[in-house]
């Protein structure tokens, strides 16, 4: 085990799997100097201009030059440096990657993985800032993935990259110097589809994913001082999502609140809140329970931001609201 960086733990991933097989390789903007975060630093000195590819600034243009080097054989990791600029290139994502497999009848596949840095950070205001990952799991065809923790992210990385299908991988940029332990294996993988218990709890159910995750942890550390016992379950991949792991947790509970950094109107939350409505409802002691961002864009003032931000205290509000 090493201690790093969300940020370097997905630069270990690539370069073990770049290192593993030479149909991997990256193309975006900036990458020669590093990426914006610094996530791809040295890599280029390590694999060269051909693998590790700077491209123009047209989104639209990267993406469709990674579906077609996907259906032709390589593994491209796609950097779309924010997701609000990712929105230029979704035409490529969800009427072409998505939809290849099917349409050819799977005798095409396209293997590519988009970074798409997502979430509130550091006053960034309305076009920096979102967090969209509710688009792309309304979309067939498409694998999503939010990774919460640095070991995680290494792990979930290196799955997507050796993944068939087009996986949309949004890494969350209030985590990128976020530390932990991470391990050395280069033959560890996270299985994509499967949630973790990030907290266990008896009293009700926290199911949440990427930066939000920490807020619910922090949120059940409150509740604790109060008596309140809440299990936090990380989905890490939104999809597919892990049921099972979220339909055990909520018969023990018998309660579930969906926390989540983005809008709550049309979020993905909604859609963990009706399925288990529909399969669990007799088993719900409460009713669901939906903690998200107010349907207003994000505001590059810090105190106006604060004011759309999902916290600790709006989840245990929520928490003490289905046992009251």
């Amino acid at each position: 085990m090493s201690e790093m960086t969300y940020s370097d733990a997905a630069k270990q991933a690539v370069i073990e799997e770049m290192h593993r097989d030479p149909t991997v390789w990256a193309l975006g903007e900036d990458l020669g100097r590093g990426g914006v975060f610094g996530q791809y630093r040295g890599l280029i000195d390590e694999f060269g201009p051909d693998r590790v590819a700077d491209t123009p600034i047209s989104e639209s243009t990267i993406m469709g030059a990674a579906v077609g080097a996907a259906l032709v054989g390589t593994r491209p990791i796609v950097e779309m440096r924010f997701a609000d600029f990712a929105l230029c290139a979704v035409d490529e994502m969800v009427n072409q990657a998505a939809k290849a497999r099917f349409m050819f009848g799977g005798q095409a596949r396209v293997p590519v993985v988009v970074r798409q840095p997502s979430g509130m950070w550091r006053s960034s205001a309305a076009q920096h800032s979102q967090s969209l990952e509710a688009w792309y799991t309304h979309i067939p065809g498409l694998v999503v993935v939010a990774p919460s923790t640095p070991a995680d992210n290494k792990g979930l990385l290196k799955s997507a990259i050796r993944c068939d299908d087009p996986v949309i991988y949004m890494e969350h940029k209030g985590l990128w110097p976020l530390t932990g332990e991470v391990s050395d294996d280069p033959d560890l993988l996270i299985p994509l589809g499967e949630a973790r218990v990030a907290r266990e709890g008896s009293d009700v159910t926290v199911v949440t994913w990427s930066n939000t995750v920490h807020a619910a942890t922090d949120a059940a550390e409150q509740a604790a001082a109060d008596g309140l016992s809440l299990e936090v379950i990380d989905l890490r991949t939104l999809w597919p999502w892990d049921q099972a792991a979220v339909f055990a947790s909520v018969r023990k509970t018998g309660r579930l609140i969906v926390a989540h950094e983005a809008v709550q109107v049309g979020g993905f939350g909604a859609e963990i809140a009706a399925t288990v409505a529909e399969e669990l409802g007799d088993a719900l002691r409460a009713p669901v329970k939906r903690v998200g961002s107010p349907r207003a864009p994000i505001s590059y003032a810090s105190p106006l931001e604060d004011c759309l931000r999902v916290t600790p205290d709006r989840i245990v509000a929520a928490a003490k609201a289905q046992v009251a």
